[in-house]
């Protein structure tokens, strides 16, 4: 390996953000990881690549990240190879995020490292999924559940074998800081936020008290940056799939929302984007014009009423979450009788060891198993505990011949 090299291109790395990037853009010099001694910044280091382009790697290297392509977006259940799944969403997201960072002349390699890790906590079946684990849990009593925190969890305490993935700071951060589900007229950040000591405090309080993750918000730019582009990447998507599946019309969407940003996915990410551009270039923060913010906020309460809230939807999210309460119970029971032949102990436990089953209430540990689970994974698992099992006709003659 050429040395002089690495730090020839290094250096050009670090002139070029000095240069050209935004004064409110995020110095990959100042990356730090939880790894690194007080005082030393990872980002400082001579390298190829920046320490955000590392931690996109590590991040879609995880196995967690590859079990994004069986989860569900917001329509589960349904066989259409042209519905949004998680995979697809949180690409969206990470290129809308990096033409509006582009254009503000911040960092890209932090704003995708955000983007492709920002739903690694999500839950099989989407919210639904979310929702039903954060009800358990606060009806034990046990904490609560948002996906964001357990995002952070999955990749600074559950991967690689318990390991973790050792991200910096500012990707945590933002992870951490996403929620898609709240929408502004103005997204500012507060460097000052931006410490060890507060990331652990904000995702201690998400996992303990209810609704504390609507007080997280990104502690950089490039974070608020992500946290706006997801939801301009689902609100058009999810009406185009829903449009495709039947529930609603396209004249259905209000006349303000189609004059003011378009009737489909193209148009309305479009629109935002060059409106968010338009009224943030050169600014501390991201923000709308207020005929735009009208609209969109129009559509996101259109969505929630006739898409999120159809018939079709809740009707499948109940029969969910008694799903998830019928597992819940049966890891319960299996962790409190050390059944080590049950999937939570094979398929999860057995790669994180004995600290692991210390350290996390068994509430807990039945969460992140489910959280961790693929959407025919969970359906598989629900099957075998609470299905009768299939024989077929040739099992049925080898058990008549062994006279079982």
């Amino acid at each position: 390996m050429d040395e002089e090299l690495i730090k020839i291109v290094s250096g050009n790395r670090h002139s070029f953000e000095r240069k050209w990037l935004s004064e409110y853009a995020y110095q990959s010099r100042r990356a730090q990881r939880m790894s690194d001694e007080p005082g030393h910044y990872a980002g400082a280091e001579p390298d190829y690549r920046s320490p955000f382009a590392h931690d996109t790697d590590r991040i879609i290297h995880s196995h967690s990240y590859a079990r994004y392509m069986d989860k569900t977006q917001v329509f589960f259940q349904i066989k259409n190879d042209h519905i949004t799944r998680r995979s697809l969403h949180v690409q969206m997201v990470s290129r809308i995020a990096r033409t509006i960072g582009r254009c503000m002349k911040l960092n890209e390699d932090l704003i995708e490292a955000i983007a492709v890790g920002h739903d690694i906590g999500h839950t099989p079946f989407g919210h639904a999924g979310e929702a039903a684990l954060n009800s358990i849990l606060t009806a034990r009593k046990a904490g609560t559940f948002v996906h964001n925190a357990q995002s952070v969890r999955v990749l600074q305490e559950l991967e690689h074998k318990g390991k973790g993935c050792d991200l910096t700071l500012p990707v945590l951060d933002g992870i951490l800081g996403h929620n898609g589900e709240s929408e502004q007229p103005k997204y500012e950040y507060n460097p000052a936020n931006l410490t060890w000591q507060k990331l652990l405090e904000n995702e201690a309080g998400c996992f303990g008290e209810i609704d504390f993750d609507k007080k997280v918000f990104p502690s950089t730019l490039e974070g608020c940056v992500v946290r706006v582009s997801d939801l301009i990447a689902y609100l058009g998507r999810d009406f185009d799939d829903a449009v495709t599946l039947a529930l609603v019309k396209v004249d259905a969407l209000p006349v303000n929302v189609r004059r003011t940003l378009g009737s489909s996915n193209h148009e309305i990410v479009n629109a935002l984007c060059r409106d968010i551009i338009e009224n943030s270039y050169g600014k501390n923060y991201v923000t709308f014009s207020e005929k735009v913010y009208a609209a969109f906020k129009e559509m996101k309460q259109f969505n929630y009423d006739q898409i999120y809230g159809c018939k079709l939807i809740a009707d499948q999210r109940l029969r969910f979450n008694r799903m998830v309460e019928d597992l819940f119970e049966v890891y319960l029971k299996d962790l409190e009788h050390a059944n080590s032949s049950s999937s939570i102990f094979v398929d999860f436990i057995a790669h994180l060891g004995d600290m692991y089953l210390c350290a996390n209430t068994n509430e807990r540990i039945v969460a992140d198993f489910i959280a961790g689970m693929t959407d025919q994974y969970f359906l598989k698992q629900h099957e075998m505990r609470f299905m009768p099992r299939r024989i077929d006709y040739d099992e049925i003659n080898i058990i008549k011949n062994m006279g079982w």
